[in-house]
Formats: structure tokens, C-alpha cells, sequence
């Protein structure tokens, strides 16, 4: 099928286009800049857009990395570089009558679960943090596209084990001179999925019909902060004996601290209920999965 991928050139948007046309699927990718390539299509995320007429399916994964320093400037950014392209594109698959909206979120709609198990059917919070009240809006940002019939997927991403971005990265030099170690007392909860697990994942929503409105993509056994680091370690050969006081990364980043010591114990209900195997089902099989990648 003919499906158009936005926010195409981050670290999950480039591997999921490989992966999209190795299973035989014709992608177009948005991009703002001029295009180089056949299979792109220029667009102003801010200014409705026209998709191919043959497109089946959107998947969005538009958004600014949050790993960064939260001023008021970058919430700004953090903000519309997922709510107005959302937006838009929720707008053109309503007016162009196309079946599927897949459209990133993250398991931050949930806030801080403590040792409480979350599923898709548990409700996100609206006014917890400033993470959650952003994943709420976002996902309300698809609702042009559910109005008019589309089949909308939200998918509460956790945090895929690569050594090319996101949660893992920042982690290996730290680790690799035996400093690395848990984030407090370790007891929060990490909602990691494999980054090859991701991938299956979207693919799998493509073809499931059934499957609509939030779905929690983390791996099937979650585990704490402590237990993740251990993990690590134990992968890279290291000791973690030490342990990172919140004060020290609240100097570095500011409010996006926080998000390291929240606990988020979320299950893939959905998945599971449709049958969606895992083949990295624990972290240290996902660690060894994205460290014999690099």
C-alpha cells in the first residue's frame, strides 16, 4: 500500500521507512526541506497538504526531542512540533476519505504511575505535569480524522533500546567508564521496548484492523530503574555500583530532569489481547539486541 510517513528523519522515522519498503509498501516522505528524492513530498507542517490520492495509510512521528532543557522557548517547540502537524494531517485524511492515521504519543499521558500497573484502558492525565496535559492535547489533535470514520491508532510509545538516539544513547559512554548506575533509589519503573519490537509493532498495526484508538508499544516485562541499570551493565561488562542523585541532572536539564525518576509501569494490553509476539520479551535480551547492532 501507499503509506506517507511525516517526521521521517529522526532515529525511528529512518529505519521504519527501510523497513516499510523491504515489506513491499510504496512510501512517500514529507519533508520541509526542497525535494531530492522521487518518493518525498514537500510540505509546511503549518499549511493544509495535499497526500497522494492512493495513500492507505499516515503514520506520523513528528516532534521534537524532549531530551533537552525544558525554557519556556522550547515547551513552545515541544508543543506545536507535535500538535500542529498532527493537526494537519489529521485534516487531510478527513477530507481525503484515507483509512489509517498512525499517530506517535507517548506513555507520559499516563504521568507518574508509581507502582500501579497501566493499560490502554487506564486514563491519561490531564493535568498532572506538563508531559501528560502535551500527550493529551496531541492525541486530541487526531480527532478530525476519527470524526470522519479513519481508523486512529495512538501509539504510547516507551522507550526503544537503540544505540543511534533516544533513551539508550546518552547511557553507553557513562556505563562504558563504569560510572553509570541508577537514577535515585532505582525503584521507578522503565517502560523500554525493543527497538526491532518497535518496528514489528507498526507494521503489525497496519495490517490489524481491529486495532484502534491508544496502544501502549513497551515490552511485555517491564522492570525498575534498578533492575534496568543492572542490565546494562551486566551487557556492557561494567560495574553500577553508584547512583545519580536527582540534583545532579536537575542542574544539567532543568525541569526534563524529572522524567528520569518517573515511574511508569505500563502493560501492552492491546498487543497482547491480538496476538502481537514479542521477540525481545525481556530487557536484557533487548539490550543485547541493540548493542550487537552497532
Amino acid at each position: 500500500m501507499r503509506i506517507v510517513v511525516a517526521g521521517g528523519s529522526g532515529f525511528l522515522g529512518r529505519p521504519l521507512i527501510r523497513t516499510l519498503k523491504s515489506a513491499g509498501h510504496d512510501v512517500t516522505q514529507l519533508v520541509r526541506r526542497p525535494v531530492v528524492k522521487p518518493d518525498q513530498l514537500r510540505w509546511d507542517p503549518a499549511e493544509p497538504v495535499t497526500l497522494p490520492e492512493d495513500t492507505a495509510a499516515v503514520i506520523n512521528l513528528c516532534g521534537v526531542n524532549i531530551g533537552h532543557r525544558w525554557t519556556p522557548s522550547y515547551r513552545r517547540e515541544l508543543r506545536d512540533s507535535r500538535v500542529v502537524p498532527t493537526t494537519t494531517l489529521a485534516k487531510a485524511v478527513a477530507a481525503q476519505g484515507i483509512e489509517l492515521l498512525i499517530n506517535s504519543s507517548g506513555v507520559g499521558s499516563y504521568g507518574d504511575t508509581g507502582q500501579t500497573e497501566v493499560t490502554e484502558e487506564s486514563p491519561a492525565l490531564t493535568g498532572e505535569d506538563f508531559l501528560s496535559r502535551l500527550s493529551v492535547e496531541w492525541e486530541g489533535a487526531t480527532r478530525p480524522a476519527a470524526d470522519a470514520g479513519a481508523r486512529v491508532v495512538l501509539m504510547r510509545t516507551g522507550l526503544p533500546l537503540s544505540t543511534d538516539g533516544g533513551f539508550l544513547k546518552p547511557q553507553l559512554l557513562p556505563f562504558k567508564l563504569g560510572v553509570g548506575g541508577k537514577l535515585g533509589d532505582g525503584k521507578q519503573w522503565v517502560p523500554w521496548v525493543s527497538f526491532i519490537d518497535w518496528l514489528r509493532a507498526v507494521q503489525f498495526v497496519i495490517g490489524d484492523k481491529e486495532i484502534d484508538g491508544p496502544l501502549n508499544i513497551v515490552g511485555p516485562n517491564p522492570v525498575t530503574n534498578a533492575q534496568f541499570t543492572k542490565e546494562l551493565g551486566k551487557a556492557l561488562h561494567r560495574p553500577t555500583f553508584m547512583f545519580v542523585p536527582k540534583v545532579a541532572v536537575r542542574v544539567l536539564y532543568g525541569e526534563y530532569a524529572n522524567e528520569g525518576y518517573r515511574s511508569l509501569r505500563v502493560k501492552p494490553q492491546v498487543l497482547l489481547s491480538r496476538g502481537f509476539r514479542f521477540e525481545h520479551a525481556t530487557v536484557d535480551r533487548a539490550l543485547r539486541a541493540a548493542l550487537s547492532s552497532r
